[in-house]
């Protein structure tokens, strides 16, 4: 009888055990992917976005180096969801997602942080803020570039375009929700200049 149980044991493993451990295990790895991804343009989420901003911080204060939040806010975006539905609308955030992807470096992390507004997190610029400023504008003119190309929707060719408000950190004492308010005014503050980006500076919210 002991042999016979014995025998069956592999059968029961692989027929039994087996599939039920990987259903649990994919099904655990789907509730973690949601915790953290957008569910309709794979980049991450706000969760997972203040994660791996409190990484590069961290890692740009070891390394003496500046890093930079990139807050970005699509600009006739409303318009197309308006008039051709929101099937148009979730076309160009899909698209815009992976635009920003291909844009940046393999370092560099790209979230959407809601509605038509994506963030970009910049690891390691540079120690001196003048050279930090000069790598982050043109990331920056590199993003403006892939946000602005012609967007295939059902035969129509869609564009939209971009304000991006830049914030740069080193050895600062701002805490992260400090960083992406700036970075959000600086944004707000290229929309009223009309000038696609700005960069943050102290006296903006004053």
């Amino acid at each position: 009888m002991l042999l016979l149980v014995l025998s069956a044991s592999p059968i029961i493993y692989f027929c039994v055990i087996k599939p039920f451990v990987n259903d649990r295990d994919e099904a655990l790895r789907q509730v973690t992917r949601l915790a953290h991804y957008d569910s309709l343009t794979n980049l991450a989420n706000r969760r997972l976005i203040y994660q791996n901003l409190e990484k590069i911080i961290a890692r740009c204060r070891r390394r003496k180096v500046f890093g930079a939040v990139l807050l970005i806010d699509l600009n006739e975006f409303k318009p197309i969801n308006d008039n051709y539905g929101h099937d148009a609308g979730d076309a160009i955030l899909k698209a815009v997602a992976k635009q920003l992807t291909s844009a940046v470096r393999d370092e560099d992390v790209v979230g959407r942080f809601g509605g038509d507004e994506f963030i970009v997190l910049i690891n390691h610029l540079d120690s001196n803020e003048h050279e930090s400023k000069k790598k982050a504008l043109a990331i920056t003119i590199k993003l403006h570039a892939a946000i602005n190309m012609p967007i295939d929707f059902e035969g129509l060719e869609l564009r939209v375009g971009s304000s991006i408000g830049i914030c740069l950190f080193k050895e600062n004492e701002n805490n992260i929700d400090e960083l992406i308010k700036q970075a959000d005014i600086a944004m707000y503050q290229a929309k009223k200049n009309k000038s696609k980006h700005e960069f943050y500076s102290c006296g903006d919210n004053q």
